[in-house]
């Protein structure tokens, strides 16, 4: 049952070592920046909101139409699921962290390309393959999410 479960981790997967550091990177910042502009309630919520999100997204979206592939194809993996859960949530967070209205278009620009740059940086790597996928694509997903998308699920949340 053990060595089942260490092969399901996919310890051996090619490249694995770029989500794990990326991941602590991302969540140790998110842990011991100044939180300023956001309390940890909303830090939370919104974790919960763009994990959940991503989880339902890798589940439908990427699984179904069969994007791209992390680590081995045949099975999801200990990267899949640090990828999944804390690169995404990590990234969302430290940017309202950082969000203000005086500076909330420099900061969609930089977010974008930082996660353009790790999605890069996976596919470098040798752990994330993309088929049938347009890279230059995402770019403009993480624009709409950024600019768009977190600035109003913060708002809402601020309206309870």
């Amino acid at each position: 049952m053990l060595s089942t479960a260490l092969s399901n981790l996919d310890l051996g997967a090619k490249g694995l070592w770029f989500p794990i550091i990326v991941s602590i990177i991302l969540f140790v910042t998110l842990l011991l920046i100044p939180k300023k502009r956001i309390s940890w309630v909303e830090l939370f919520i919104i974790f919960c909101i763009v994990g959940f999100a991503t989880w339902i997204s890798d589940a439908f979206i990427l699984r179904i139409f069969d994007l791209i592939d992390l680590g081995s194809p045949d099975k999801p993996g200990i990267g899949d699921i640090i990828s999944y859960t804390f690169i995404p949530t990590s990234l969302a967070c430290l940017f309202l962290c950082f969000l203000d209205m005086k500076n909330r278009w420099k900061l969609v620009i930089i977010f974008t390309f930082l996660s353009f740059i790790i999605e890069l940086g996976m596919e470098f790597s040798g752990y994330m393959k993309t088929k049938d996928w347009i890279k230059f694509t995402t770019p403009l997903f993480h624009l709409f999410v950024y600019g768009f998308i977190l600035p109003y699920i913060l708002k809402l949340i601020r309206r309870r």
